[in-house]
């Protein structure tokens, strides 16, 4: 039976062997091929990488058969590459987009089909509406040109991606004060992409790169899903208080997002990681323009908007919502709750490397560890603010939990009185202390996620266990 293709936030994941499969893999770049000629884009080229995962390189080179066999040019990655230089080499090679195959941060048995724009950016809901709208039923209407043959024609090119990409880092951030700091630095690349990048951009100085997690290894161990949240960032954690490092930055898969742990081994939650990196750019680099943030992302971000008189743009989850916004206004820094971030001066894409440069430039010029950073954010918007989330797999009818969750209509959540509801994407209800509990469906993956922020530390379990009778998980 034909397994129906449909894209989510980022495109398509699905499990290996089940539904991923290299038939079906073929059929979405047939899709994506058909995409760009409509478009007028024959003849251009197309970048193709892959994360570490099972069989991604051999996956990529049968997306990079179908796109030559279409009259498209490809630049296929010479290895793993991350996610956010592949991007980047979209604008350095002035391409009509890429496909990474990467599955991110969801668990082993998972693979999937990422697709970007000639920004490098994710491509908004139409988009990825028109190119699910072309994947063949059948593979049998699959164009293909053997790899070999592709590459003998000049139709498909290997290449190495991260020159290009570390000399355009060069202009972002000056990493010599970083490597003459004294640092040490502890890095989990999770077993992905990431692995090898941090020691390469700073190493050969005083500062110390510590790296665990940084082979090959698809069925990823000490941990669920490589994911930098808890408990999958526990072990890095554990090793940064054992080797008595100054910070830990933490990799996805693909290494577009990032997570960090302070010196005293505690994770920095992905709200506050955000905060932190938009405070750096408004206050130590003094650096103004628009920020972008999912509705499920931090309220100190609008806290910080009004300090700074730099306006903030909502937009649902997902970086095909915050890429197109970030275009639009030209913002300064775009993210979402997941711990991607994007900046002004590089492409549209979450970047996991650059977002932990920043966060280790923001050490060195202010001589500031973690903890005081994340204090002197706290005094800047008021107090410290408090965020967890709970993701829970769910089968049945998903109207159902929708009408459910619908018609709760309750007055109080967690004790304190609920002022809107917001269902821009999921269904947020904004609170009285200027705080919120969301309920949204993964776009990915069969699960609800049920989250909430709030500067009560008292009430966050409170709001989190009604938002669960809403969804009607508890």
């Amino acid at each position: 039976m034909t397994v129906k293709i449909k894209f989510g936030t980022d495109g398509w994941r699905g499990r290996m062997a089940e539904n991923y499969t290299f038939d079906s893999v073929r059929r979405c770049a047939q899709g994506f091929a058909q995409y760009l000629l409509d478009g007028g884009k024959g003849g251009q080229w197309v970048v193709v990488g892959h994360d570490k995962r099972f069989q991604s390189e051999y996956f990529a080179a049968a997306v990079a058969e179908v796109l030559a066999a279409n009259g498209l040019k490809v630049y296929l990655t010479d290895g793993p590459t991350p996610t956010p230089v592949i991007s980047y080499a979209v604008v350095d090679k002035k391409a009509a987009g890429a496909v990474n195959v990467t599955a991110s941060h969801n668990p082993p048995v998972d693979n999937g089909f990422k697709v970007r724009d000639e920004h490098g950016g994710a491509i908004a809901p139409d988009g990825l509406k028109a190119i699910e709208a072309r994947i063949p039923d059948e593979v049998d209407a699959v164009k293909r040109l053997p790899l070999a043959e592709a590459e003998s024609q000049g139709l498909v090119v290997r290449f190495d991606a991260a020159p290009a990409y570390i000399e355009h880092i060069k202009t972002l951030v000056d990493l010599e004060p970083i490597k003459e700091a004294g640092l040490k630095v502890m890095v989990d690349p999770m077993w992905g992409n990431g692995a090898g990048w941090f020691p390469r951009l700073l190493g050969g100085g005083k500062t110390e790169i510590i790296e665990i997690h940084n082979v090959r290894n698809p069925i990823f161990p000490e941990m669920k899903r490589p994911e930098p949240i808890r408990p999958n960032v526990d072990a890095g954690l554990r090793a940064t208080v054992e080797h008595g490092a100054d910070i830990l930055l933490i990799n996805d898969g693909d290494a577009d997002r990032v997570g960090f742990g302070d010196e005293n081994g505690t994770f920095i939650d992905q709200l506050r990681a955000y905060g932190l990196l938009a405070y750096y750019l408004l206050e130590v680099r003094g650096q103004r323009g628009p920020i972008v943030k999912t509705l499920s992302t931090t309220t100190m971000l609008n806290k910080l908007g009004k300090i700074y008189d730099v306006p903030v743009y909502e937009t649902g989850v997902g970086f095909k919502y915050v890429a197109p916004k970030m275009l639009e206004v030209d913002a300064l820094i775009g993210g979402e709750e997941s711990g991607g971030y994007a900046f002004r001066g590089n492409v549209p894409e979450r970047d996991g490397i650059l977002a932990g440069l920043y966060m280790l430039d923001f050490m060195v010029r202010t001589g500031k560890k973690p903890t005081e950073l994340l204090e002197e954010l706290f005094e800047k918007v008021g107090g410290a603010h408090y965020y967890k989330r709970i993701d829970t797999p769910f089968q049945g009818d998903k109207q159902e939990k929708i009408d459910r969750i619908l018609a709760a209509n309750p007055k109080t959540i967690g004790g304190l009185k609920v002022t809107e509801l917001v269902t821009i994407d999921g269904y947020q209800f904004r609170l009285e202390d200027g705080g919120w509990l969301l309920i949204r469906f993964s776009g990915t993956e069969p699960i609800i996620r049920v989250y909430c922020e709030t500067m009560h530390a008292d009430k966050v379990d409170a709001i989190l266990a009604d938002g669960l009778k809403i969804a009607g998980i508890r």
